[in-house]
């Protein structure tokens, strides 16, 4: 088994081996992974975080040791709670990384990190907090970051930065915790599904107090939400049919 780690900003996580593919998310810089199979120009990975799987670049990441990889595993996260900060690298000088990042990985790389972090579990009153560091942050098939993220990414996102683990997508992150029986039972920082006509699960928000949700719907956007869905006052329609809402912790 080889054994890879992120020494760039956001590299694009890719469905096929190819530019051309479809994103379907970000690895950011200090996230580590496992190599399942290595071709001439990519290599598919899974990530460490969340089990995902997808294309990396071989040229957008480095290998380390097997008993590298098993220290990153095995130690606390520590990831950058700045929009932006910097990683001081030894050949290039300053590298940029954004919220986050999982600067953790810095003795690794070499690289040294001054800026702010957090590396502790935070209760979840600090939920919507984190969250709208992401407010008006531009919708991104796949993204991860303040500067393009889906909905899942941005839950995911929220959630790791106060020390917990959702999967990546919003029908993986619909198996974990515990299902709600009605609105009034949810509390700021519980998450809301939503489905097609299909059934399918296909969005997901973090609810706030007074019946409003926060989710990315082209943008970072706070909404309305009831009992049908989430309401968009803009377009004076509800644009997303309420599955089931989640507690997580």
């Amino acid at each position: 088994m080889l054994y890879g780690l992120c020494d760039l900003s956001i590299v694009p996580l890719r469905s096929e081996p190819s530019d051309r593919s479809e994103l379907v998310s970000q690895v950011l810089y200090g996230e580590h992974f496992k190599i399942l199979e290595k071709r001439k120009n990519w290599s598919r990975i899974r990530l460490a975080f969340d089990n995902y799987e997808g294309w990396i670049d071989n040229k957008q990441f480095v290998e380390i040791e097997e008993d590298q990889y098993q220290s990153m595993d095995q130690s606390p996260l520590t990831i950058s709670s700045d929009m932006i900060d910097y990683v001081l690298t030894g050949k290039s000088g300053l590298l940029s990384i954004c919220l986050g990042s999982n600067v953790s990985a810095c003795p690794v790389l070499n690289h040294t990190f001054e800026g702010n972090y957090v590396d502790s579990v935070f209760s979840k009153n600090n939920l919507i907090e984190t969250a709208l560091y992401y407010l008006d942050a531009p919708y991104l098939w796949g993204g991860k970051t303040p500067f393009g993220i889906d909905c899942s990414g941005f839950t995911q996102m929220v959630y790791k930065l106060n020390g917990h683990a959702l999967l990546r997508d919003a029908r993986l992150q619909a198996t974990q915790g515990e299902a709600l029986s009605f609105i009034e039972e949810s509390e700021p920082g519980d998450l809301a599904f939503f489905d097609n006509d299909e059934g399918i699960i296909t969005h997901v928000g973090i609810i706030m107090k007074d019946n409003y949700i926060i989710h990315a719907h082209g943008r970072v956007r706070i909404d309305r939400l009831d009992y049908s869905g989430i309401y968009n006052q803009e377009e004076r329609r509800h644009t997303h049919r309420l599955r089931v809402i989640k507690r997580i912790f």
